[in-house]
């Protein structure tokens, strides 16, 4: 492919912080856009991640994000701006919360509320991490995995490339028959390149990827992937706990897994660990799912 070579690393990064650095348009309105190259509709993650990042800008920093839920109600369009307008619901003496409206041509593509907590102590304690999971250093590289399936590589071969994405698994963008059924999807991930110290950005930029390889989950049950000879989906929501501090610039493992699928529906669950085992965030998504044609 012609043109110049997609960006990665922490050129990628840059890219992924110029996209969440929204333009404050009014006390409680905001303006994002979307990379100048990516997929036909605005990824999930994007508008999610840029609808916290107007959220938590009207909150004292010293209150930090704890949950999020959200529901996707149009597809996005990556060539439009995106208006997000923040409701301040509710400022007491521990929590905030507030609405995001993301906006496009004056109808809502997406919305969420978000809380923000003060610290505080209390009862600490979470499950396991998964045993026997290889370590990010022994697991393929995407652009490994992609070497495999050229014919596959199609949007990916155009678009930056900020998170380093290890699927420890098959991934769903192989061909149809290569996908052996698997309970868990588990990919490990990391920002692949430098953030600042922002809690806050951190905290966006996990929103972003938590997005790309939930619902693909639901398919590893069933052996399917995407595309012709598979499924076609969109989320429908998707909601987000935090529950301690992290790095998304630092490897965290993405242990996905859906409970449940009906309906033309798929539920997914995941929990993400950093190396030492740490349980830093949960997420359940639904989304739409329906078979193609080969």
């Amino acid at each position: 492919m012609s043109g110049s070579p997609v960006a990665t690393g922490q050129a990628a990064v840059d890219q992924l912080l110029e996209v969440l650095d929204l333009d404050q348009t009014g006390g409680m309105t905001f303006r994002g856009i979307s990379p100048p190259v990516g997929p036909q509709r605005v990824y999930g993650g994007q508008v999610a991640g840029q609808a916290l990042v107007a959220a938590g800008r009207t909150v004292d920093p010293e209150r930090f994000v704890h949950s999020l839920h959200g529901y996707f109600v149009r597809p996005g369009d990556p060539v439009e701006p995106i208006e997000y307008q923040v409701e301040n619901v509710r400022d007491g003496r521990s929590f905030s919360v507030r609405r995001s409206v993301a906006l496009q041509h004056d109808k809502p593509i997406f919305f969420m509320s978000a809380s923000f907590q003060r610290q505080e102590e209390g009862l600490d304690h979470h499950a396991p991490v998964p045993p026997d999971v290889p370590a990010p250093d022994d697991v393929p590289t995407m652009t490994d995995r992609l070497s495999r399936y050229p014919e596959r590589l199609g949007i990916w071969g155009q678009i930056p490339r900020p998170i380093d994405v290890r699927y420890v698994g098959e991934p769903g963008w192989v061909r149809p028959g290569d996908r052996p059924a698997e309970p868990h999807q588990r990919v490990w991930m990391r920002l692949d390149g430098k953030l600042p110290d922002d809690p806050l950005l951190h905290a966006c930029a996990l929103t972003y990827a938590s997005d790309l390889t939930l619902l693909d989950s639901v398919l590893s049950v069933h052996g399917e992937v995407w595309g012709p000879g598979g499924v076609v989906g969109a989320s429908l929501d998707h909601a987000l706990w935090f529950h301690r501090s992290f790095r998304a610039d630092e490897w965290f493992l993405y242990d996905c897994w859906s409970p449940s699928a009906s309906g033309a529906r798929g539920l997914a669950t995941g929990r993400m660990f950093t190396t030492d085992g740490r349980h830093i965030a949960s997420a359940v998504q639904e989304g739409l799912l329906r078979r193609v044609g080969a």
